[in-house]
């Protein structure tokens, strides 16, 4: 029997869990660490707070490093010191360079939750989901020093069905990476795998998702607008503001429908029996589900048994 694979696990975001989990339960795998970034300050208090890999890894009883900088000589020094023959990254949030990539002898595997070379970057399931496609998936590739140019070892693809959303889809692309993660490995390892370069005139981007992306333009398509909404669970959330007579309200849309109403776009041009509808530039949303800001979500039924709204107030 052959001795097991000597892998460090580097991930920080919930995304990578999924992997983690999936490389621990396996006999043929022994993880000597994971490495995750530094606790960081959330919520009113600013408490420091760990990674969910960090959590996980805990809780696992592996040991976790938390390097500042991935670059770092004396952090490149100790996992040379662990002496690991692969090294799996699924979302940890730093490039990293060159001198990491070369310690282990058979390089680097990252997780990307898109067919690449579609969507390099921070958030391609979001922008996935903005742009309306049909077709997502999951790549195992071999890292370079690059921003997720590597050559290519396998993919794998799933349907975005119309249900989805940020959220369902990050959690059947998490499992389908480590699924496919450990199914890989093995065969990469024999060199029954030849990692084929990306195709870079086909490469598109998808940037970080800010807080202002979560705007709803009224005059766009319905469909559109419910891909915002979609895309941008659980943050920042597609917003818009209900215009008062005096001030306006912050709204978050945390679920809608495409309606075939038509009418002008942010006009409500239904308020009533749990049915509110909004006109777009083509066809209209019907919101389902809502908060305002400082509130709880809440369906439309129960937001409009609190509030009253008429048809041919605004949205803006």
């Amino acid at each position: 029997m052959s001795a097991p694979l000597r892998i460090i696990f580097m991930g920080t975001a919930e995304l990578s869990c999924a992997s983690l989990r999936a490389l621990a339960e396996r006999s043929q795998f022994q993880l000597k660490a994971v490495v995750t970034q530094p606790d960081r300050p959330k919520g009113r208090d600013l408490r420091l707070q760990p990674s969910p890999v960090k959590s996980e890894a805990v809780r696992a009883g592996f040991p976790v490093l938390q390097p500042e900088r991935a670059r770092a000589a004396e952090f490149i020094e100790q996992v040379r010191g662990l002496v690991p023959d692969l090294i799996v990254v699924v979302a940890y949030g730093q490039i990293l360079p060159q001198t990491l990539l070369d310690v282990p002898r058979f390089g680097c595997l990252n997780v990307h939750t898109s067919l690449l070379p579609k969507y390099r970057g921070a958030a391609p399931i979001q922008w996935a989901i903005l742009n309306g496609d049909s077709l997502t998936g999951v790549t195992i590739m071999k890292m370079n020093a690059g921003l997720d140019t590597g050559d290519i070892v396998a993919q794998e693809r799933t349907e975005i069905r119309a249900e989805d959303d940020a959220i369902t889809l990050h959690e059947r692309l998490a499992q389908m990476g480590a699924d496919l993660v450990v199914r890989t490995i093995p065969d990469y390892v024999k060199g029954k795998l030849v990692p084929e370069p990306q195709h870079a005139a086909a490469a598109s981007y998808a940037p970080k998702i800010r807080k202002e992306d979560g705007a709803i333009d009224w005059r766009q398509p319905a469909t559109v607008i419910w891909n915002r909404v979609r895309g941008l669970v659980p943050w920042p959330v597609a917003f818009a503001h209900f215009a008062g007579d005096t001030k306006s309200s912050l709204v978050r849309i945390w679920q809608a429908e495409v309606s075939d109403r038509a009418g002008p776009p942010g006009e409500i041009l239904e308020a009533s029996k749990g049915e509110l509808v909004v006109g777009c530039g083509a066809d209209s949303l019907r919101i389902l589900q809502l908060q305002l800001e400082g509130g709880r979500r809440m369906s439309a039924e129960q937001f409009l048994a609190g509030h009253k709204m008429e048809p041919g107030k605004r949205l803006q």
